[in-house]
């Protein structure tokens, strides 16, 4: 069951991500969440604008994930191109506590319930993530640029 997180999830979430970045380290990616992404206080304001979500089975926490309908400002310049220009969901930081699999699956398929045309990155360092997506349709489309520069693999999902 997919929900919107509220601030009493904070905790679950906040040690989410903690694993989630071990996993990454683990993984070969020790720099695209370094020990500190995503701040509490980012996740609090995602929290207030309803756009964090929590991914749970028996009621335990076990992934989480931010969807936003409006424009991401990092995807606005592109080297590559994306497929289409009409508006769209992003997905941003998806994560699991670990040891359990298909949690990705489980986000994806609500997310495409939402909308039909999706943006997502990653890091280049992120070999995981990189399969998961392309395996749940996405197409690369090149490569963004965060605010503080940072390269980003750039995915786009349009429904048929």
């Amino acid at each position: 069951m997919i929900r919107l997180a509220a601030a009493e999830d904070l905790n679950a979430v906040l040690k989410i991500y903690g694993a989630a970045r071990a996993f990454m380290r683990e993984t070969g990616n020790p720099t695209q969440w370094g020990n500190s992404y995503p701040t509490k206080e980012l996740l609090e304001e995602d929290i207030r604008k309803g756009n964090l979500y929590i991914c749970e089975g028996n009621s335990i926490p076990r992934g989480v994930f931010m969807l936003m309908s409006a424009p991401e400002p990092t995807y606005a310049e592109i080297d590559g191109g994306w497929k289409s220009n009409k508006p769209y969901g992003t997905i941003h930081r998806v994560a699991s506590g670990g040891g359990e699999k298909g949690i990705f699956k489980e986000i994806l398929n609500f997310c495409k319930e939402r909308f039909s045309h999706l943006r997502i990155d990653t890091h280049a360092d992120n070999h995981v993530m990189q399969h998961l997506v392309k395996k749940g349709g996405f197409e690369y489309c090149g490569i963004i640029h965060l605010e503080n520069g940072s390269p980003r693999l750039a995915y786009e999902y349009i429904a048929d």
